[in-house]
């Protein structure tokens, strides 16, 4: 009969330490027993060159299954892998993925479907970095290969990292560096936060969004630096309670929510509060997005964009009902989705395009205000604001005029 590896039971105070502070730690009151697994004892290599895919998985079958409080420890080291789930539910009451090393992804796009990681249906975890903690989707040799932004029957490449219908989840300390596609996704989560993430993609890399959040509800981002080829972070449809603090975008297309009504039974997005945001070299600053020729009706509204700081901003404040980024677009009907009660609050710092406002709103939105608006152009000449179907208000200075005073 084989002989399985033994899980390290630990005792701690907090969550994660090292050893000699664990056992100085032995005797303290309120002591938590946490049995920390090593993916090298179940055929993890971490050189970079064998296939860890399979000892991976296995590290995580025997940590989730598991009860108390566990942690999945991935030791220094390159770990070269193909389409990998960790799964729950878990029998472990919290669940901690410990990252020491590097996930390097495969390049033969036929290893994948739609995501590489793929964390779900777990209560209670934690993916953390330490000392390290990179996830490399080695996405170049598949940007080729990604039609999407030009056609739209493209086939979709791999999102880097994929968080589905889980509970109670902290993502922290994490480097994500080009992926295929999207670097991390969100999708029918609750109560999700995420701090001091970097992630990285060239400027000119296709589709390579830092966080693309649907259908979630109770998300927070925080202290974190996204640069890539697209939006650091796109808020799509379905979302409530989204709150994003302290983020330093550039490059890429800015901060976005939309792409919104495209699709039929898409959900309303409500309860965003986004600020304290830095802007450098962005294609957009803030930007609202929707389709024309909605399939169905749903509500974008309840936002507030505050102290925000743009550094050479193509277009700094934008809401765009007639978005569409292809060559060939109908322009048939107005778009379907009702933009309600949307704010600008404490916007500064540089464009470098004149329209620094943009403000086009397919039927007449409700409820845009804009205070405190403080935009320059760093080309000749001043800003200015261009709107359609505003009917926006207008509070304290602003910088360029308001479109009903130009």
């Amino acid at each position: 009969m084989e002989q399985r590896p033994r899980p390290v039971v630990v005792a701690v105070n907090a969550l994660l330490c090292v050893v000699s502070l664990c056992v100085a730690a032995a005797g303290a009151e309120n002591v938590t027993a946490v049995t920390t697994y090593d993916a090298k004892n179940y055929g993890a290599t971490g050189n970079g060159v064998d296939d860890d895919t399979k000892g991976l998985m296995a590290a995580w079958k025997a940590a989730c299954g598991t009860p108390g409080t566990v942690t999945l420890m991935i030791p220094p080291g390159t770990y070269y892998i193909g389409a990998t789930q960790f799964h729950g539910p878990c029998k472990a009451s919290a669940i901690t993925f410990l990252l020491q090393g590097t996930l390097m992804a495969a390049t033969d796009l036929k290893r994948f479907g739609n995501d590489w990681i793929e964390f779900g249906w777990v209560t209670d975890l934690t993916v953390a970095g330490q000392n390290g903690g990179i996830i490399d989707g080695q996405g170049a040799a598949s940007w080729p290969f990604n039609k999407c932004p030009v056609r739209k029957d493209c086939r979709v490449l791999p999102t880097s990292v994929m968080f589905v219908n889980n509970e109670n989840t902290v993502v922290r300390d994490i480097t994500s560096v080009n992926s295929k596609f999207f670097h991390i996704a969100l999708l029918h989560n609750n109560n999700m936060r995420m701090s001091n993430l970097r992630i990285h993609a060239p400027e000119n890399s296709p589709n390579t969004d830092g966080i693309h959040i649907e259908r979630n509800t109770g998300v927070i981002i925080s202290d974190s630096h996204i640069g890539t080829g697209d939006d650091c972070i796109s808020i799509g449809q379905g979302n409530q309670n989204i709150h994003i603090a302290r983020v330093h975008c550039g490059p890429g297309h800015g901060m976005s929510v939309g792409s919104l009504g495209r699709y039929v039974g898409e959900g309303d997005v409500t309860g965003i509060h986004v600020t304290d945001m830095t802007f450098v070299g962005t294609m957009n600053g803030v930007r609202v997005k929707t389709w024309e020729n909605s399939p169905t009706k749903s509500l974008a509204a309840h936002m507030l964009f505050e102290n925000m700081v743009m550094k050479d901003v193509q277009n700094p404040i934008i809401i765009d009902q007639k978005y569409c980024p292809y060559y060939n677009c109908e322009h048939k009907y107005v778009s379907g989705v009702t933009l309600k009660d949307i704010k600008f609050k404490n916007i500064k710092g540089t464009s470098t395009l004149p329209v620094a406002v943009l403000l086009r709103c397919g039927v007449p939105c409700h409820g845009v205000v804009l205070q405190n608006v403080d935009l320059s152009y760093n080309g000749q000449g001043g800003t200015s604001s261009k709107c359609e179907n505003a009917n926006a208000t207008y509070v304290g200075y602003q910088h360029p005029k308001p479109c009903d005073l130009i």
